[in-house]
């Protein structure tokens, strides 16, 4: 999740960022920003609810929904320049970045579900 959050940080200093912020029709940059800020956020608070991993799990499933959002926005930002191509590259990286934080957020959600499987069968052990 750490990870997750800081590639989140890093998608602010690619070109896909700053072609949305540039675009004359400013709700696509702010919603961008807005989408990858909060998942972002959500990300790095999921870490620190590993005592309730049931609301850690719903956490990181709303962390994913903005994230898919954001990737929405990053999607359409690419499409409005003219779709990818070679001189689309930086863009199209930037816009890797957001999927690959979603598969890292994917990760995490079926790794908590795991330990929380674990935990429920050493309970009925005891």
């Amino acid at each position: 999740m750490a990870l997750a959050f800081l590639l989140n940080l890093g998608v602010f200093f690619t070109p896909v960022y700053s072609r949305a912020i540039e675009d004359p029709q400013l709700w696509i940059g702010y919603g961008l920003a807005t989408a990858l800020t909060l998942s972002g956020l959500i990300s790095l608070v999921s870490i620190f609810l590993y005592g309730n991993r049931k609301r850690q799990i719903s956490v990181v499933k709303i962390g994913a929904l903005f994230q898919v959002i954001g990737f929405g926005f990053c999607t359409g930002v690419i499409f409005s320049l003219g779709g990818i191509g070679t001189y689309l590259f930086d863009e199209a990286l930037g816009t890797g970045l957001v999927v690959l934080v979603l598969i890292l957020q994917i990760l995490a959600m079926r790794s908590i579900s795991k330990d929380e499987k674990l935990v429920r069968s050493m309970d009925r052990i005891r």
